[in-house]
Protein backbone atom coordinates (compact mmCIF):
# COMPACT_ATOMS: atom_id res chain seq x y z
CA UNK A 1 0.00 0.00 0.00
CA UNK A 2 1.65 3.32 -1.12
CA UNK A 3 1.54 5.84 1.80
CA UNK A 4 0.27 9.34 1.80
CA UNK A 5 3.63 11.13 0.39
CA UNK A 6 4.34 8.29 -2.05
CA UNK A 7 0.31 9.20 -3.53
CA UNK A 8 0.99 12.70 -3.07
CA UNK A 9 4.39 12.52 -5.49
CA UNK A 10 2.60 10.44 -8.38
CA UNK A 11 0.28 12.90 -8.50
CA UNK A 12 0.42 15.31 -11.89
CA UNK A 13 -0.19 18.51 -10.11
CA UNK A 14 -1.81 21.22 -12.84
CA UNK A 15 0.05 24.94 -12.66
CA UNK A 16 -1.18 27.35 -10.05
CA UNK A 17 -3.14 29.53 -12.83
CA UNK A 18 -5.08 26.40 -14.22
CA UNK A 19 -6.69 26.16 -10.85
CA UNK A 20 -7.13 30.11 -10.74
CA UNK A 21 -8.56 29.80 -13.68
CA UNK A 22 -11.43 27.09 -12.45
CA UNK A 23 -12.27 30.32 -9.85
CA UNK A 24 -12.09 33.04 -12.40
CA UNK A 25 -9.50 34.69 -11.00
CA UNK A 26 -7.44 37.00 -13.42
CA UNK A 27 -3.63 35.96 -13.67
CA UNK A 28 -2.13 39.32 -13.00
CA UNK A 29 -3.98 38.96 -9.22
CA UNK A 30 -1.60 35.95 -8.42
CA UNK A 31 1.35 36.40 -5.93
CA UNK A 32 2.89 33.09 -7.09
CA UNK A 33 5.36 31.14 -4.90
CA UNK A 34 6.44 28.72 -7.63
CA UNK A 35 4.58 27.06 -9.96
CA UNK A 36 1.81 25.63 -7.22
CA UNK A 37 1.20 28.00 -4.85
CA UNK A 38 -0.13 31.24 -5.00
CA UNK A 39 -0.85 33.93 -2.43
CA UNK A 40 -4.59 35.87 -3.19
CA UNK A 41 -5.73 39.49 -2.70
CA UNK A 42 -7.96 40.57 -0.20
CA UNK A 43 -10.09 42.71 -3.12
CA UNK A 44 -10.83 39.16 -4.36
CA UNK A 45 -13.79 39.28 -1.35
CA UNK A 46 -17.00 40.32 -2.52
CA UNK A 47 -19.92 40.21 0.45
CA UNK A 48 -22.24 40.66 -1.79
CA UNK A 49 -21.49 37.57 -3.85
CA UNK A 50 -20.98 35.30 -0.34
CA UNK A 51 -24.73 35.85 0.64
CA UNK A 52 -26.36 33.16 -1.28
CA UNK A 53 -23.65 30.55 -1.01
CA UNK A 54 -23.25 26.90 1.17
CA UNK A 55 -21.19 27.10 4.12
CA UNK A 56 -20.26 23.26 5.67
CA UNK A 57 -18.52 22.76 8.47
CA UNK A 58 -16.60 19.63 9.26
CA UNK A 59 -16.35 18.26 13.00
CA UNK A 60 -15.93 14.97 14.87
CA UNK A 61 -16.47 12.89 17.81
CA UNK A 62 -14.14 13.32 20.09
CA UNK A 63 -10.72 12.60 19.44
CA UNK A 64 -8.65 9.57 19.97
CA UNK A 65 -5.34 8.40 19.64
CA UNK A 66 -6.30 6.61 16.28
CA UNK A 67 -7.00 9.98 14.43
CA UNK A 68 -10.50 10.15 13.02
CA UNK A 69 -9.62 11.61 9.41
CA UNK A 70 -10.88 15.07 9.58
CA UNK A 71 -9.16 16.74 7.20
CA UNK A 72 -8.88 13.78 4.82
CA UNK A 73 -12.77 13.70 4.70
CA UNK A 74 -13.18 17.58 3.96
CA UNK A 75 -10.53 17.20 1.30
CA UNK A 76 -12.60 13.95 0.11
CA UNK A 77 -16.11 15.46 0.52
CA UNK A 78 -15.25 18.82 -1.41
CA UNK A 79 -14.16 16.60 -4.11
CA UNK A 80 -17.20 14.50 -4.08
CA UNK A 81 -19.15 17.78 -4.29
CA UNK A 82 -16.79 18.43 -7.41
CA UNK A 83 -17.59 15.24 -9.10
CA UNK A 84 -21.17 15.98 -8.85
CA UNK A 85 -21.42 19.06 -10.21
CA UNK A 86 -21.08 21.90 -6.99
CA UNK A 87 -18.31 24.00 -7.22
CA UNK A 88 -16.64 23.81 -3.98
CA UNK A 89 -13.78 24.74 -2.19
CA UNK A 90 -11.89 23.24 0.40
CA UNK A 91 -10.67 26.25 3.25
CA UNK A 92 -8.78 24.57 5.70
CA UNK A 93 -6.00 25.72 8.42
CA UNK A 94 -2.25 25.84 7.55
CA UNK A 95 -0.14 22.92 9.32
CA UNK A 96 2.20 23.39 12.65
CA UNK A 97 5.67 22.08 12.70
CA UNK A 98 4.49 21.59 16.23
CA UNK A 99 2.56 18.60 15.17
CA UNK A 100 4.30 17.24 11.96
CA UNK A 101 7.39 16.68 13.60
CA UNK A 102 5.61 15.86 16.78
CA UNK A 103 2.92 12.86 17.05
CA UNK A 104 1.15 13.13 13.78
CA UNK A 105 3.24 13.66 10.57
CA UNK A 106 1.80 14.86 7.55
CA UNK A 107 -0.98 17.26 8.26
CA UNK A 108 -2.64 17.75 4.77
CA UNK A 109 -5.57 14.77 4.53
CA UNK A 110 -4.48 11.59 3.69
CA UNK A 111 -4.77 8.80 0.31
CA UNK A 112 -6.72 10.21 -2.43
CA UNK A 113 -8.12 12.97 -0.26
CA UNK A 114 -4.70 15.50 -0.30
CA UNK A 115 -4.21 18.95 -0.57
CA UNK A 116 -0.48 19.30 -2.54
CA UNK A 117 2.21 20.08 -2.51
CA UNK A 118 2.20 17.94 0.75
CA UNK A 119 5.71 18.74 1.57
CA UNK A 120 5.47 22.27 0.77
CA UNK A 121 2.21 22.71 3.26
CA UNK A 122 3.41 20.74 5.90
CA UNK A 123 7.29 22.18 5.17
CA UNK A 124 7.06 26.24 6.06
CA UNK A 125 4.72 26.57 3.28
CA UNK A 126 4.27 30.60 2.23
CA UNK A 127 6.09 31.44 5.99
CA UNK A 128 3.02 32.71 7.56
CA UNK A 129 3.62 30.85 10.90
CA UNK A 130 7.17 32.26 10.73
CA UNK A 131 5.56 35.45 10.18
CA UNK A 132 3.27 35.24 12.61
CA UNK A 133 5.78 34.20 15.24
CA UNK A 134 8.03 37.22 14.11
CA UNK A 135 5.36 39.61 14.89
CA UNK A 136 4.58 38.02 17.79
CA UNK A 137 8.27 37.84 19.09
CA UNK A 138 8.75 41.83 18.22
CA UNK A 139 5.90 42.51 20.81
CA UNK A 140 7.75 40.64 23.08
CA UNK A 141 11.04 42.62 22.32
CA UNK A 142 9.76 46.10 22.57
CA UNK A 143 7.71 45.51 25.95
CA UNK A 144 11.27 44.12 27.45
CA UNK A 145 13.01 47.16 25.73
CA UNK A 146 10.56 49.45 27.38
CA UNK A 147 11.44 47.99 30.63
CA UNK A 148 15.12 48.42 29.96
CA UNK A 149 15.69 51.50 28.03
CA UNK A 150 12.32 53.38 28.68
CA UNK A 151 12.70 53.39 32.37
CA UNK A 152 9.23 51.52 32.23
CA UNK A 153 7.29 54.85 32.17
CA UNK A 154 4.47 53.15 31.57
CA UNK A 155 4.86 51.60 34.93
CA UNK A 156 4.09 48.25 33.90
CA UNK A 157 4.46 45.94 36.72
CA UNK A 158 6.80 42.90 34.99
CA UNK A 159 5.55 40.37 37.60
CA UNK A 160 2.04 41.22 35.41
CA UNK A 161 3.05 40.44 32.15
CA UNK A 162 1.36 38.08 30.50
CA UNK A 163 2.88 37.83 27.02
CA UNK A 164 5.23 35.22 26.25
CA UNK A 165 7.24 34.62 23.42
CA UNK A 166 6.37 31.83 20.67
CA UNK A 167 8.10 29.32 18.47
CA UNK A 168 6.62 26.89 15.88
CA UNK A 169 7.85 23.93 17.43
CA UNK A 170 7.18 21.41 20.57
CA UNK A 171 9.60 21.99 23.29
CA UNK A 172 8.60 21.76 26.55
CA UNK A 173 11.62 23.16 27.65
CA UNK A 174 10.64 26.50 26.68
CA UNK A 175 7.84 26.51 29.33
CA UNK A 176 8.39 28.35 31.86
CA UNK A 177 11.33 30.46 32.41
CA UNK A 178 13.08 33.07 33.62
CA UNK A 179 14.93 36.22 31.37
CA UNK A 180 16.78 38.87 31.65
CA UNK A 181 19.59 37.26 33.40
CA UNK A 182 23.23 38.21 33.23
CA UNK A 183 23.47 41.95 34.50
CA UNK A 184 21.99 45.58 33.87
CA UNK A 185 23.05 45.27 30.34
CA UNK A 186 21.16 42.12 29.32
CA UNK A 187 17.92 43.29 30.50
CA UNK A 188 15.20 43.33 33.16
CA UNK A 189 15.11 39.88 35.12
CA UNK A 190 11.86 38.04 35.18
CA UNK A 191 9.91 35.13 34.55
CA UNK A 192 8.05 34.61 31.34
CA UNK A 193 8.14 31.16 28.57
CA UNK A 194 7.13 30.37 25.28
CA UNK A 195 3.93 28.83 23.39
CA UNK A 196 3.83 27.74 20.18
CA UNK A 197 2.93 29.86 17.38
CA UNK A 198 -0.09 28.32 16.77
CA UNK A 199 -1.18 29.51 20.18
CA UNK A 200 -0.29 32.84 19.58
CA UNK A 201 -2.97 35.95 19.93
CA UNK A 202 -1.41 37.17 16.76
CA UNK A 203 -2.47 34.01 14.80
CA UNK A 204 -5.86 34.21 16.55
CA UNK A 205 -6.28 38.13 15.41
CA UNK A 206 -5.36 37.48 12.20
CA UNK A 207 -7.91 35.20 11.57
CA UNK A 208 -10.32 36.87 12.65
CA UNK A 209 -9.32 40.50 11.07
CA UNK A 210 -11.30 41.16 7.89
CA UNK A 211 -8.58 43.63 6.35
CA UNK A 212 -5.37 45.23 7.01
CA UNK A 213 -6.79 47.85 8.83
CA UNK A 214 -8.77 45.89 11.19
CA UNK A 215 -5.75 43.57 12.06
CA UNK A 216 -3.68 47.03 12.96
CA UNK A 217 -6.87 47.69 15.31
CA UNK A 218 -7.02 44.26 16.73
CA UNK A 219 -3.07 43.84 17.06
CA UNK A 220 -2.73 47.39 18.94
CA UNK A 221 -5.70 46.19 21.02
CA UNK A 222 -3.63 42.72 22.24
CA UNK A 223 -3.82 43.02 26.37
CA UNK A 224 0.05 42.43 27.40
CA UNK A 225 -0.03 43.07 31.04
CA UNK A 226 -1.19 45.68 34.48
CA UNK A 227 0.61 47.97 35.90
CA UNK A 228 1.29 48.62 39.57
CA UNK A 229 -2.06 50.55 39.57
CA UNK A 230 -4.11 47.19 38.11
CA UNK A 231 -4.38 49.04 35.06
CA UNK A 232 -4.47 47.66 31.86
CA UNK A 233 -1.73 48.20 29.18
CA UNK A 234 -2.29 47.05 25.25
CA UNK A 235 0.14 46.63 22.70
CA UNK A 236 -0.69 49.96 21.22
CA UNK A 237 0.74 51.48 24.10
CA UNK A 238 4.28 50.58 22.88
CA UNK A 239 3.29 51.92 19.59
CA UNK A 240 3.56 47.88 18.49
CA UNK A 241 0.62 47.22 16.25
CA UNK A 242 2.24 49.60 12.73
CA UNK A 243 5.45 47.15 12.70
CA UNK A 244 3.85 43.90 13.45
CA UNK A 245 1.14 44.26 11.02
CA UNK A 246 4.02 45.15 8.20
CA UNK A 247 5.11 41.75 9.18
CA UNK A 248 2.12 40.49 8.23
CA UNK A 249 1.47 41.75 4.73
CA UNK A 250 1.51 38.58 3.05
CA UNK A 251 0.57 36.34 6.08
CA UNK A 252 -2.98 38.21 5.34
CA UNK A 253 -3.89 36.91 1.87
CA UNK A 254 -5.21 33.75 1.71
CA UNK A 255 -2.88 30.85 0.14
CA UNK A 256 -4.39 29.11 -3.41
CA UNK A 257 -3.42 25.21 -3.71
CA UNK A 258 -5.01 22.93 -5.18
CA UNK A 259 -6.71 18.70 -3.88
CA UNK A 260 -5.28 15.98 -5.28
CA UNK A 261 -7.46 15.43 -7.93
CA UNK A 262 -7.01 19.01 -9.70
CA UNK A 263 -10.09 21.24 -7.38
CA UNK A 264 -9.09 24.52 -5.84
CA UNK A 265 -8.46 24.91 -2.40
CA UNK A 266 -7.43 27.37 0.32
CA UNK A 267 -5.61 27.09 3.17
CA UNK A 268 -5.06 29.68 5.69
CA UNK A 269 -4.16 30.09 9.70
CA UNK A 270 -4.24 27.72 12.05
CA UNK A 271 -4.89 28.39 15.58
CA UNK A 272 -5.84 25.41 17.67
CA UNK A 273 -9.01 24.67 18.83
CA UNK A 274 -8.36 23.50 22.27
CA UNK A 275 -6.60 27.18 23.46
CA UNK A 276 -8.03 29.08 20.82
CA UNK A 277 -10.46 29.40 17.88
CA UNK A 278 -9.58 26.30 16.10
CA UNK A 279 -10.17 27.58 12.52
CA UNK A 280 -8.91 28.86 9.11
CA UNK A 281 -9.22 32.84 8.43
CA UNK A 282 -12.20 34.51 8.61
CA UNK A 283 -11.01 35.60 5.22
CA UNK A 284 -10.50 32.48 3.75
CA UNK A 285 -13.61 31.54 4.77
CA UNK A 286 -14.96 34.70 2.75
CA UNK A 287 -12.70 34.24 0.23
CA UNK A 288 -13.65 30.86 -0.80
CA UNK A 289 -17.36 31.90 -0.31
CA UNK A 290 -17.06 34.49 -3.04
CA UNK A 291 -15.17 32.51 -5.69
CA UNK A 292 -17.37 29.36 -5.33
CA UNK A 293 -20.98 28.30 -4.76
CA UNK A 294 -20.07 25.90 -1.68
CA UNK A 295 -17.23 26.04 0.52
CA UNK A 296 -15.81 22.61 3.03
CA UNK A 297 -14.28 23.86 5.96
CA UNK A 298 -13.29 22.03 9.34
CA UNK A 299 -12.83 23.45 13.20
CA UNK A 300 -10.45 21.62 15.25
CA UNK A 301 -11.06 18.60 17.59
CA UNK A 302 -15.01 18.02 18.30
CA UNK A 303 -17.96 19.38 18.37
CA UNK A 304 -17.83 20.60 21.73
CA UNK A 305 -14.64 23.04 21.11
CA UNK A 306 -13.55 23.56 17.56
CA UNK A 307 -17.55 23.74 16.10
CA UNK A 308 -18.69 25.53 19.02
CA UNK A 309 -15.91 28.50 18.61
CA UNK A 310 -16.38 28.13 14.84
CA UNK A 311 -20.18 28.68 15.49
CA UNK A 312 -20.00 30.88 18.40
CA UNK A 313 -17.20 32.98 17.68
CA UNK A 314 -16.57 32.97 14.26
CA UNK A 315 -19.87 33.07 12.36
CA UNK A 316 -21.10 35.53 15.20
CA UNK A 317 -17.80 38.27 14.49
CA UNK A 318 -17.52 37.49 10.84
CA UNK A 319 -21.47 37.14 9.54
CA UNK A 320 -21.42 33.87 9.07
CA UNK A 321 -24.09 31.36 8.44
CA UNK A 322 -23.15 27.54 8.15
CA UNK A 323 -26.06 25.66 6.30
CA UNK A 324 -24.90 22.15 7.17
CA UNK A 325 -22.34 20.30 9.20
CA UNK A 326 -20.52 16.87 9.21
CA UNK A 327 -19.57 14.73 12.52
CA UNK A 328 -16.35 12.72 11.27
CA UNK A 329 -17.01 9.23 13.18
CA UNK A 330 -14.83 5.76 12.90
CA UNK A 331 -15.78 2.69 13.96
CA UNK A 332 -12.43 2.14 15.63
CA UNK A 333 -13.00 5.40 17.54
CA UNK A 334 -16.03 4.22 18.44
CA UNK A 335 -14.75 1.17 19.66
CA UNK A 336 -11.98 3.21 21.75
CA UNK A 337 -14.75 5.29 23.59
CA UNK A 338 -16.66 1.77 24.34
CA UNK A 339 -14.06 0.66 26.40
CA UNK A 340 -11.14 -1.30 24.00
CA UNK A 341 -7.62 -0.55 23.88
CA UNK A 342 -5.63 1.39 21.14
CA UNK A 343 -3.68 -2.51 20.44
CA UNK A 344 -7.47 -4.37 19.93
CA UNK A 345 -9.21 -1.80 18.26
CA UNK A 346 -8.81 -3.77 14.43
CA UNK A 347 -10.74 -6.69 16.33
CA UNK A 348 -14.19 -6.76 15.21
CA UNK A 349 -16.39 -5.82 18.84
CA UNK A 350 -20.12 -5.11 18.12
CA UNK A 351 -20.49 -4.23 21.72
CA UNK A 352 -18.00 -2.06 22.20
CA UNK A 353 -18.83 -0.26 18.79
CA UNK A 354 -22.70 0.06 20.72
CA UNK A 355 -21.50 1.47 24.05
CA UNK A 356 -18.89 4.38 22.05
CA UNK A 357 -22.19 5.33 20.07
CA UNK A 358 -23.21 7.46 23.13
CA UNK A 359 -20.14 10.10 22.67
CA UNK A 360 -21.44 10.38 19.13
CA UNK A 361 -24.99 10.79 20.32
CA UNK A 362 -23.55 13.66 21.91
CA UNK A 363 -22.19 15.70 19.05
CA UNK A 364 -24.92 14.91 17.07
CA UNK A 365 -26.94 16.64 19.94
CA UNK A 366 -24.45 19.53 19.66
CA UNK A 367 -24.62 20.23 16.64
CA UNK A 368 -28.51 20.36 16.97
CA UNK A 369 -28.18 23.46 19.49
CA UNK A 370 -27.27 25.38 16.90
CA UNK A 371 -30.20 24.54 14.51
CA UNK A 372 -28.19 22.61 11.79
CA UNK A 373 -28.97 18.80 10.86
CA UNK A 374 -25.62 16.63 10.79
CA UNK A 375 -24.87 14.67 8.45
CA UNK A 376 -22.30 11.43 10.17
CA UNK A 377 -19.57 10.73 7.75
CA UNK A 378 -18.00 7.29 8.63
CA UNK A 379 -14.67 7.39 7.64
CA UNK A 380 -13.91 3.70 6.66
CA UNK A 381 -11.09 1.32 7.31
CA UNK A 382 -10.20 -2.26 6.05
CA UNK A 383 -10.29 -3.41 9.75
CA UNK A 384 -14.62 -2.58 9.78
CA UNK A 385 -17.29 -5.10 9.46
CA UNK A 386 -20.24 -4.85 8.10
CA UNK A 387 -22.27 -5.27 11.15
CA UNK A 388 -20.48 -2.88 12.59
CA UNK A 389 -21.43 -0.31 10.16
CA UNK A 390 -25.09 -1.20 10.04
CA UNK A 391 -25.05 -0.80 14.18
CA UNK A 392 -24.17 3.05 12.95
CA UNK A 393 -26.46 3.16 10.83
CA UNK A 394 -29.14 2.32 12.82
CA UNK A 395 -28.95 4.08 15.71
CA UNK A 396 -28.24 7.23 13.51
CA UNK A 397 -31.82 5.90 11.78
CA UNK A 398 -33.12 6.03 15.48
CA UNK A 399 -31.88 9.62 15.62
CA UNK A 400 -33.18 10.73 12.06
CA UNK A 401 -29.36 11.59 11.34
CA UNK A 402 -28.35 10.83 7.81
CA UNK A 403 -25.39 8.85 7.59
CA UNK A 404 -22.67 8.06 4.82
CA UNK A 405 -20.02 5.78 4.74
CA UNK A 406 -17.15 7.62 2.81
CA UNK A 407 -13.69 6.05 1.33
CA UNK A 408 -12.34 9.15 0.09
CA UNK A 409 -9.05 8.00 1.67
CA UNK A 410 -8.56 4.86 -1.13
CA UNK A 411 -11.55 6.28 -3.62
CA UNK A 412 -10.91 9.80 -3.68
CA UNK A 413 -14.19 11.65 -5.13
CA UNK A 414 -15.78 8.43 -5.87
CA UNK A 415 -15.94 7.33 -2.61
CA UNK A 416 -17.64 10.51 -1.16
CA UNK A 417 -20.35 10.87 -3.77
CA UNK A 418 -22.97 9.39 -1.07
CA UNK A 419 -21.43 11.95 1.37
CA UNK A 420 -21.40 14.35 -0.67
CA UNK A 421 -25.09 13.67 -1.88
CA UNK A 422 -26.32 13.76 1.55
CA UNK A 423 -24.66 16.98 2.57
CA UNK A 424 -25.86 18.57 -0.34
CA UNK A 425 -29.49 17.63 0.89
CA UNK A 426 -29.23 19.49 3.72
CA UNK A 427 -27.86 22.57 2.82
CA UNK A 428 -29.86 23.12 0.33
CA UNK A 429 -32.47 23.04 3.04
CA UNK A 430 -30.95 25.29 5.34
CA UNK A 431 -30.59 29.08 3.87
CA UNK A 432 -30.88 30.44 7.56
CA UNK A 433 -31.39 27.62 10.03
CA UNK A 434 -28.71 28.50 12.18
CA UNK A 435 -28.70 29.78 15.59
CA UNK A 436 -25.40 30.42 17.72
CA UNK A 437 -25.46 29.22 21.16
CA UNK A 438 -25.62 32.09 22.98
CA UNK A 439 -25.51 36.35 22.87
CA UNK A 440 -22.19 38.40 23.16
CA UNK A 441 -24.83 40.66 25.65
CA UNK A 442 -24.37 37.54 27.95
CA UNK A 443 -22.16 37.74 31.06
CA UNK A 444 -19.41 35.56 31.23
CA UNK A 445 -20.51 33.38 33.34
CA UNK A 446 -23.91 32.77 32.12
CA UNK A 447 -21.59 31.96 28.18
CA UNK A 448 -19.60 29.36 30.18
CA UNK A 449 -22.53 27.91 32.23
CA UNK A 450 -24.26 27.71 28.28
CA UNK A 451 -21.34 26.06 26.90
CA UNK A 452 -20.69 23.55 29.71
CA UNK A 453 -24.12 22.06 30.83
CA UNK A 454 -25.44 22.34 26.93
CA UNK A 455 -22.07 20.95 24.68
CA UNK A 456 -20.10 19.02 27.55
CA UNK A 457 -23.22 17.84 29.29
CA UNK A 458 -21.85 19.32 32.82
CA UNK A 459 -24.16 19.38 35.38
CA UNK A 460 -22.55 23.03 36.91
CA UNK A 461 -19.65 25.06 37.00
CA UNK A 462 -17.16 26.16 40.19
CA UNK A 463 -14.38 28.44 39.68
CA UNK A 464 -11.21 29.19 41.66
CA UNK A 465 -11.12 32.58 43.71
CA UNK A 466 -8.64 33.62 41.40
CA UNK A 467 -10.53 33.50 38.70
CA UNK A 468 -13.67 35.07 40.01
CA UNK A 469 -11.73 38.27 40.82
CA UNK A 470 -10.23 37.93 37.00
CA UNK A 471 -13.85 38.10 35.89
CA UNK A 472 -14.45 41.47 37.85
CA UNK A 473 -11.49 42.72 36.61
CA UNK A 474 -12.29 41.86 33.34
CA UNK A 475 -15.94 44.10 33.89
CA UNK A 476 -14.48 46.89 35.04
CA UNK A 477 -12.00 47.37 31.93
CA UNK A 478 -14.85 46.67 29.87
CA UNK A 479 -14.14 43.20 28.25
CA UNK A 480 -17.37 41.03 30.10
CA UNK A 481 -19.54 41.51 26.57
CA UNK A 482 -16.97 39.44 24.81
CA UNK A 483 -17.82 35.58 24.21
CA UNK A 484 -15.73 32.95 25.63
CA UNK A 485 -13.16 30.88 24.41
CA UNK A 486 -12.69 28.28 26.58
CA UNK A 487 -9.62 25.96 26.87
CA UNK A 488 -9.44 22.27 27.89
CA UNK A 489 -8.67 19.34 26.86
CA UNK A 490 -9.63 18.03 23.73
CA UNK A 491 -9.72 14.39 24.59
CA UNK A 492 -13.06 14.52 26.61
CA UNK A 493 -16.26 16.27 26.66
CA UNK A 494 -15.26 17.08 30.32
CA UNK A 495 -12.00 19.35 31.24
CA UNK A 496 -10.61 15.87 32.51
CA UNK A 497 -8.68 14.04 29.67
CA UNK A 498 -9.45 10.23 31.64
CA UNK A 499 -13.54 10.62 31.30
CA UNK A 500 -14.31 8.94 28.31
CA UNK A 501 -17.25 8.41 25.92
CA UNK A 502 -19.91 10.54 27.47
CA UNK A 503 -19.43 11.73 30.98
CA UNK A 504 -22.41 13.28 33.06
CA UNK A 505 -23.10 14.86 36.20
CA UNK A 506 -19.48 16.46 36.47
CA UNK A 507 -18.17 19.79 37.45
CA UNK A 508 -16.21 21.74 35.03
CA UNK A 509 -13.64 23.78 37.29
CA UNK A 510 -12.50 27.05 35.77
CA UNK A 511 -8.92 27.73 37.12
CA UNK A 512 -7.91 31.00 35.48
CA UNK A 513 -8.58 33.07 32.85
CA UNK A 514 -6.67 34.55 30.26
CA UNK A 515 -7.86 37.27 27.73
CA UNK A 516 -7.27 37.88 23.92
CA UNK A 517 -8.65 41.43 23.61
CA UNK A 518 -7.02 42.04 20.20
CA UNK A 519 -8.02 38.60 18.80
CA UNK A 520 -11.99 39.25 20.53
CA UNK A 521 -12.36 36.98 23.00
CA UNK A 522 -11.67 35.74 27.00
CA UNK A 523 -10.25 32.68 27.49
CA UNK A 524 -11.32 30.31 30.27
CA UNK A 525 -8.67 27.76 31.81
CA UNK A 526 -10.84 24.54 32.10
CA UNK A 527 -8.61 21.62 33.95
CA UNK A 528 -4.92 21.49 32.88
CA UNK A 529 -4.02 22.50 29.30
CA UNK A 530 -0.55 23.48 28.01
CA UNK A 531 0.32 25.97 25.52
CA UNK A 532 3.58 24.71 24.46
CA UNK A 533 2.97 20.91 23.76
CA UNK A 534 5.99 18.31 24.44
CA UNK A 535 7.29 15.89 21.65
CA UNK A 536 6.19 12.35 21.79
CA UNK A 537 8.53 9.50 22.85
CA UNK A 538 9.17 8.54 19.40
CA UNK A 539 8.69 11.69 17.48
CA UNK A 540 7.34 11.65 13.65
CA UNK A 541 11.00 14.09 13.23
CA UNK A 542 12.48 10.99 13.33
CA UNK A 543 11.43 9.62 10.75
CA UNK A 544 11.53 12.27 8.36
CA UNK A 545 14.72 12.71 5.78
CA UNK A 546 15.14 14.57 2.53
CA UNK A 547 18.40 13.11 -0.26
CA UNK A 548 20.67 15.05 -2.77
CA UNK A 549 17.82 16.15 -5.40
CA UNK A 550 15.58 17.28 -2.62
CA UNK A 551 13.21 14.47 -2.61
CA UNK A 552 11.88 14.10 1.64
CA UNK A 553 10.53 11.10 3.17
CA UNK A 554 8.51 10.35 6.44
CA UNK A 555 6.08 12.60 6.05
CA UNK A 556 3.20 9.90 6.17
Amino acid sequence: MMSDLEIAKATQMKVIWEISDQLGIAREDLLLYGNYISKLPLKLIDDEKIKDKKLILVTALTPTPSGEGKTTMSIGLSEGLNRIGVKTVVVLREPSLGPVFGIKGGAAGGGRAQVLPMEDINLHFTGDLSAVEKAHNLLSALIDNHLQSKNNTLNIDPRKIVWKRVMDMNDRSLREMVIGLGGTKQGVPRQSGFDITAASEVMAALCLATSIDDLKIKLGNILIGYTYDQKPVFARDFNAQGAMTALLKYAIMPNLVQTIEGNPAIIHGGPFANIAQGTNTLIATKMGLTLSDYVVTEAGFASELGAEKFLDIKCQYGGLTPNAAVIVATIRALKYHGGIKLANLKEPNVEAVRTGLQNLEKHIENIRFFSLSPVVAINKFVSDTQEEIDIVRERCAELGVKVAVSEAWEKGSEGAVELAQLVRHEAEKCDSCFEPLYDFDSTIEEKIRTIATKLYGAKNVEYTIEARKQMEIFDMNGFGKLPVCIAKTQNSLSDDPNKKNRPRDFTVKIREFEIAAGAGFIIPIAGTISRMPGLPGIPSAENIDIDNEGNISGLF
